[in-house]
This record gives structure tokens, sequence and C-alpha cells, in this order.
């Protein structure tokens, strides 16, 4: 070929590919859905780590929600377990909010002026004074509204999606309190007990924290931390089952249950080895590992085995499900409580209380003064003071820091959704639920399980059902590609 006709050539393929843009540039501008999925593939070369259906995620979204969780001091995994973890909760919100904007839930100007204002009410603050408060926490104002726009909306959509589909019969009420019931008289109404080195069974509860076998050695680390610790706070006072219960409630993988009398051979051989030797009422010597995950496991009673003939002639009575029959610990706290609130980090915060409670310990200061003075609590006006509580009746972080907390012991400071508490035990006692207030609890803690599994099945759905591509998480958005 001669030199001119390869200029030639050449010259027409420049035409063609100008041309070719052109003509992508027209259609971008009349279809707004090819220009989303145009605008990700030229972005995604620095800057998206992932497609999410017509939308994207980008690495600066990730950087910002790490950079968060760092500035609220919780304890983070590795960065790489961390950047995915991150990336996927950025793809389900991501998936939530393309679902609910094509069904039309929206947040109009005028609602998020009056939330604001509610906001800044509740701070005691103007909405003016609110305002500078949010630019001095580094965030400008109007990323604020819109990340609380967004909330709303999600909030919204999965109020809709799942809480309104959530059901409690009355039957199931039924159920629990019978099922409780029989669980708080499991310790008084035993069988007699087994004859050294004759056929015995064993009743034995277990809590259980999931680990995937192919989890990172973090992973791993992190639930057998939770093991151990949960296996403390069984050594201690705290009712085995309801333990399980706020465990389950602080991470819905968590699974608690009674196994019933078993004989040894009925049992699995890792939990007959480990409570061989560990009488009834006792928990194990020490965590309990499979190849599912951690096992904290204690013995309920140990009795003689009931000869298969003896247990068909044996016509025992039922064992009462009245509501009357549940006995409950309660709790005398008071606390002293400091909001989240913009221009209040968590480690200011933490280290207000860890202050006030070295005072209190030190004896320099009373609790109840420092309640009045400082607490941010409708409770301050009686020294912090909150009454009896029982299993349930508090958020859960609060409830474990109190239930471990001795009479008259003041805890470190505690962070849960309303802030951080400082808090102290006066007294403890055994009371028993009125029908209605079990009846309240009851229901509450159906539900609260029922809508935890409906919104994992939920989100599983969505998440199956969106088209995601994970383009590149592993880099922060200024690391070179």
């Amino acid at each position: 070929m001669t030199p001119c006709l390869s200029r030639i050539k050449r010259i027409l393929i420049q035409a063609l590919l100008m041309g070719a843009a052109i003509f992508a540039t027209s259609a971008i501008a009349q279809d707004a859905a090819r220009m989303t999925a145009t605008d990700s593939k030229i972005r995604n070369i620095d800057g998206v780590a992932a497609v999410v259906n017509t939308g994207f995620v980008t690495r600066k979204e990730i950087d910002d929600r790490i950079a968060a969780l760092q500035k609220q001091g919780v304890k983070l995994p590795d960065a790489s377990v961390l950047r995915k973890t991150v990336l996927e909760r950025l793809i389900i919100e991501k998936i939530q909010m393309q679902e609910a904007e094509q069904e039309g839930i929206t947040v109009t100007t005028k609602e998020l002026d009056k939330i604001i204002g509610d906001i800044a009410a509740k701070n005691k603050l103007s909405v003016t004074e609110f305002r500078q408060k949010i630019l001095a926490s580094g965030t400008t104002f109007e990323r604020y509204k819109e990340m609380l726009r967004e909330d709303i909306i999600l909030s919204r959509f999965r109020e809709r999606e799942v809480e309104g589909k959530v059901k409690v019969s009355e039957a199931e009420i039924d159920n629990f309190i019978a099922d409780r019931a029989r669980a708080m008289s499991a310790g008084t109404a035993r069988s007699a007990p087994a004859v050294p080195g004759g056929p015995e069974e064993i009743d034995v509860a277990q809590i259980f924290i999931p680990v995937d076998a192919g989890a990172g050695v973090s992973v791993q680390a992190e639930a057998k931390k939770k093991a151990e610790a949960l296996l403390r706070d069984a050594r201690g006072d705290a009712d085995f089952l309801q333990l399980g219960e706020m465990a389950a409630k602080e991470n819905p993988k968590i699974k608690f249950q009674e196994l019933g009398y078993r004989t040894p051979d009925r049992l699995p051989q890792l939990f007959y080895d480990a409570i061989r030797n560990t009488g009834g009422g006792q928990v194990a010597n020490a965590v309990v590992k499979s190849p599912a995950g951690y096992h904290v496991l204690k013995v309920l009673d140990r009795r003689a085995a009931v000869p298969v003939s003896a247990q068909q002639a044996a016509q025992p009575e039922p064992a009462s499900t009245t509501p009357q029959n549940i006995m409950v610990t309660q709790t005398m706290a008071r606390h002293i409580l400091l909001r989240s609130r913009p221009g209040l980090s968590d480690q200011d915060a933490e280290r207000r209380l860890a202050g006030y409670r070295d005072q209190v310990r030190a004896k320099t200061a009373d609790f109840a003064e420092l309640a009045k003075k400082y607490s941010e609590d409708g409770s301050a006006a009686n020294g912090g003071t909150l009454g009896w509580m029982g299993p349930g009746d508090l958020v859960p972080e609060f409830e474990q820091a109190m239930n471990r907390l001795q009479i008259g012991e003041v805890s470190n400071p505690v962070k849960s959704e309303f802030g951080w508490h400082l808090i102290q035990v006066l007294e403890r006692r055994e009371a028993q639920l009125t029908v209605e207030k079990q009846r309240e609890f009851a229901r509450a803690a159906i539900r609260e399980r029922k809508y935890e599994q409906a919104y994992q099945d939920w989100i599983r759905q969505l998440r199956d059902t969106a088209t995601v591509k994970i383009i590149n998480v592993d880099d922060a958005a200024s690391s070179p590609r």
C-alpha cells in the first residue's frame, strides 16, 4: 500500500471515529439512562468502586464512610476487610435508594426543614446555631441535609416494606410466655440427681456465635472474643437464656437455645467433652470451637436416665404455663447521658464521662448531683434514676453493661443509639411480671426477632435481584490505578 493511500485511510478512520463520538454524544443527550451508564464507564477509570444497576459507588464514598467510623473511635477490622464491608453496605443503601425512588417515596424540602427544626429544638439550639454546629463538624449544611433526606427515605421505605408486614399472633405470644415459664422454672423443678457412674441425661443450653470456615483471622478472633465475653458474663449472676437473648438482639446471627435432656451419646462429642465434669447450673470452663463457630455452654441439669418403659407409664403433669409463673430480675439504676449531637465527638463525650466516673469512684463527687447538673435526659431532675427496669426495657448496649455491674458499681462510658451513658446500679430484685406487662414484653421480643429475619430476607432479595459489578474496592480514592 502506498503512503498516500495509507494517509487517506487514516483520515477516513479518524473521521469515522469523530462521527461515532458525535453520534454517541447526541444519543447521551437524548437518553438519561444511557448517559448514566456511559458516565459510570468513564468514571470507573479513576473513581468508581462498583456499578449498581444504573448508579455507582465511588471509592471516595468508601473513604468518607471509613473516616466517619474512625472518628467514632470504634474498633475496626483490617483495611482490606473493612473496605469490602463498607462497600457492601454502600451497595445495599444504593439499591434501597433506587427502589425507594421507583416507588415514589420522597421527602419534600418543607418536611426536611421541619425535621431539622425539631432536631435543633431537641438539642436546645436555634436552627442558625444548629447550622453552625454542623459546619464546625467539618460537613457542609447542604451535605448534611442530603444525608438526612436519604436516611428518612430509607427509613420510610424499610417501614413500608418490612415493619408493616411483620405480624405477631396471640398464639405466638402464648407460646413465648409458656417457653419462658418452663425455662425460668427449670432451676427449681429438677429431677432426681444422676447416680455416679450410672446412666444419665444432661440438659444443656448454648449461645452460638457462627463463623464461616473460610473467614479471615480477624473475623475468627472477633467471634472468639465475643464468645469469651459471654462466657465471663454467664459465670456471674446473669440468667443464661436472657444473656443469649440480649446477645441475639445485638447480633441476629447469634443463636441461643436449650437442647433439652439428652443422653451423652445424643450430644455432639465436642459438647460432651467440654461439660463432662460440669455440674448442674454451671457453665463450661472454656468456649467450644467447632467448624461452624464458637459455642458457650451451660449445664442446666443432670439427672438419672429414665427407662423407656417408665417414661411410657408415667403421666407427668404438664408444666404450668400461666403468665404469673414468670419471674424476672429487675434493676434499679441511674445514669448520666450525653446525647449524640454535632459539635460533641465520641472522644469528647467519653472523656467527659470518664472524668465523672473517676470523681464518683474517688468519692469527690456524688453521682446524683453530677446527673442533675450534666445529664441530657429527662431523668436528670431525679439524679438520673430510671426506676425499676426489667429485661428488654432498655436498649441492648445499656442493658448488657448494667447487668455486668455489681450494686453500687459505676460503669465505664457506654455508647448507645442515644449517646454516651455513665451507669450506676443501685439495687436488684426478683419480681413477677403482670400479665399485661408479660404480653407486652413477649410481643416486642417476637416482633423484633421477626423483624430482623424479615429485614435480612428483604435485603438478600434486593441484593440478589440487583445488577452489581465490583470494579475496584482495594484502592483509596487518592491511590494511583
